[in-house]
């Protein structure tokens, strides 16, 4: 009985460590071709502080978050549950005669007609009139950046262990408190569009390095990952 639950135990170990060793030679490729990612974007004096412009911030801001811009989802919570969400931002959203949510859903609407991203929306989003998401996805399946997010009891330490191994890597990561207060972001940025699979494979392996390095996390409050 203990022999072979030994047996696939170590069996388990193999197949880990044959993983990462491919995800290893996948991010040694990503470092020696275009995955280049964004070290330092500065403003026309070299800094950017709370004192920058309104236009520098919003220009900071859309270096970083780019992604779809000809449609973006929007905070939206129930007056009556509490519940919240992100739902695309329509023109035509509970408009009488043309808009038949609930009943229909926005994904089979034949009257769709979403918002581009502008200038003033960010300086809203900014300003906190309202709180926008991003659609990371372009439209020939490249993305500008990585987001891993954390959650549950033992995100402070996983996610603790995951910078550690960004740091020891070079590669330049940022980490965000979540709105709840009980989780966190890490975000990673490429100074140039890359292939969504490529920054998938490149997350796979810093998870899996991260519980190489530290054998006793099982990275239990990795959640999601964007793009997804």
């Amino acid at each position: 009985m203990e022999s072979s639950r030994l047996a696939r135990r170590d069996k388990e170990r193999h197949k880990i460590l044959a993983e990462l060793k491919s995800l290893k030679a996948e991010f040694l490729k990503f470092s020696n071709s275009s995955l280049e990612i964004t070290k330092d974007i500065t403003a026309p004096d070299g800094i950017f502080s709370k004192i920058s412009s309104p236009k520098e911030k919003i220009a900071l801001f859309r270096n970083l978050f780019h992604g779809s811009i000809d449609v973006y989802p929007r905070l939206w919570i129930s007056r009556k549950t509490g519940k919240k969400g992100f739902s695309p931002v329509c023109n035509n959203e509970w408009v009488d005669g043309v808009c038949e949510k609930p009943k229909v859903k926005c994904s089979e609407c034949s009257h769709r007609s979403f918002v581009p991203v502008t200038v003033n929306i960010i300086k809203e989003h900014l300003e906190g009139k309202h709180t926008i998401g991003i659609y990371p996805l372009l439209t020939d399946e490249t993305c500008y950046f990585l987001a891993i997010d954390f959650d549950k009891e033992s995100w402070t330490d996983d996610v603790t262990a995951f910078m550690e191994t960004c740091r020891s890597l070079k590669i330049p990561a940022a980490l965000e408190r979540s709105r709840s207060g009980k989780g966190a972001h890490v975000w990673i940025f490429f100074s140039a569009p890359v292939l969504a699979s490529k920054t998938r494979k490149l997350s796979s392996y810093l998870l899996t390095e991260t519980m190489s390095r530290h054998h006793q996390r099982g990275m239990d409050s990795y959640d999601l990952l964007f793009p997804n």
